[in-house]
């Protein structure tokens, strides 16, 4: 389905992201749930699913972490089933995801989908990351506070939750309604009947994360192995004292690896690309051969991007899956980023190209891409 988003982006980036919440009332017109229930039990059922069980009984709050072989030990309130990364294992729900491509495809992160029974919810808590919610079918109701100091706590070493705070939103969601909560706002949401909700969240990476994922890009590419050297190095007073000119250009020797833009932007393409979720990676059986690929692109078999997927372009190469890619036909790299479904016309002439038509190949060969008719 082609979920069409009512949205002003200009007016939102400039009023809202990252600034204060926002409810976007029938967001999505007509609104039709992509799963149901029993799907999304079902993959909360799988191995290579992050899914969990929250409850809560007289004031008393219970985590529970999938693979689940059962739900009928479930009340008929208190409880929610929380699925993280549905768009890489459901094609249909993956399509939400698409409205949101215009705030960049390396923000954003995955979809989560919820099932909540009448009172289930996650309690009051905080995000660290920009999220849409978008309500399914049934009714909730959310309160949003302001971005101001507020305490937390663990009712349950799983879950960390904030002390009550003053709502500045206070709304029930309606099937098509849509909550946009930036970082560090607490929030609230439970259902007052069975409810679908849908989390598009983005991707916020800390400055911890960065750069150990550079130090460790730089160790496996022996990057960083000029020494210090000081051939100015002044007398001092004091043998024990570090002199600031030399922090200074201990710093500088360090500052220096980073702003060297094409390791940079090789780390951060590949390091950015992957997934943090893992993907339904299906190679095809046999693999194709390239004269099959074409000859499938020219008889119209549209070739589809594996849900989740993460494909990025960083400077002059395109990355895929933590990999990075480079052609003589840029623009049919480029085609493989910017669609979710390819055709021949969106490759052109590189498929004339016996280089690009093997790269092609291999692609579908991973599994990043298969043909429809292959769902």
């Amino acid at each position: 389905m082609d979920y069409q988003l009512s949205l002003n982006w200009p007016e939102f980036l400039a009023t809202y992201w990252q600034k204060k919440p926002l409810v976007i009332k029938q967001g999505f017109l007509g609104f039709t749930d992509p799963i149901t229930p029993d799907e999304l039990a079902g993959l909360a059922m799988e191995n290579e699913t992050d899914s969990r069980l929250v409850s809560q009984q007289q004031d008393k709050w219970q985590v529970s972490h999938g693979p689940f072989e059962s739900f009928d030990h479930l009340g008929e309130t208190h409880w929610s089933l929380l699925v993280q990364a549905v768009d890489h294992w459901h094609a249909p729900s993956a399509a939400l995801m698409q409205p949101f491509r215009a705030l960049s495809d390396w923000r954003m992160d995955d979809l989560m989908v919820s099932f909540s029974v009448p009172g289930g919810g996650v309690g009051p808590h905080l995000d660290q990351y920009d999220v849409f919610i978008i309500q399914g079918s049934g009714r909730r109701r959310w309160r949003v506070g302001n971005n101001l100091p507020v305490k937390q706590h663990c009712p349950h070493p799983d879950l960390l939750q904030v002390e009550p705070f003053e709502a500045i939103i206070d709304e029930v969601l309606e099937p098509g309604d849509i909550l946009y909560i930036p970082p560090g706002f607490p929030h609230e949401g439970y259902s007052l009947e069975n409810t679908l909700n849908y989390s598009v969240g983005f991707r916020a990476p800390s400055g911890k994360e960065l750069l150990s994922s550079f130090a460790d890009y730089m160790l496996a590419n022996e990057l960083g192995t000029h020494r210090y050297a000081d051939p100015d190095l002044p007398l001092r007073q004091q043998p024990s004292q570090i002199l600031p000119q030399e922090t200074d250009r201990i710093r500088g020797m360090m500052l220096s690896l980073i702003q060297e833009p094409a390791s940079f932007n090789q780390w951060f393409g590949e390091f950015i690309s992957q997934s943090r979720h893992e993907l339904d990676v299906a190679p095809p059986e046999p693999p194709y051969q390239p004269e099959e690929i074409l000859d499938a692109l020219r008889e119209g078999a549209p070739l589809n991007r594996l849900g989740g997927l993460r494909v990025l372009q960083c400077g002059d190469a395109v990355f895929i899956n933590g990999e990075s890619f480079s052609s003589a036909w840029p623009q049919a790299l480029l085609a493989l980023a910017n669609n979710s479904e390819l055709s021949a016309d969106d490759f052109g002439d590189a498929l004339q190209d016996p280089a690009f038509l093997s790269q092609l190949t291999g692609l579908v060969n991973s599994g990043y891409w298969y043909f429809a008719d292959e769902e």
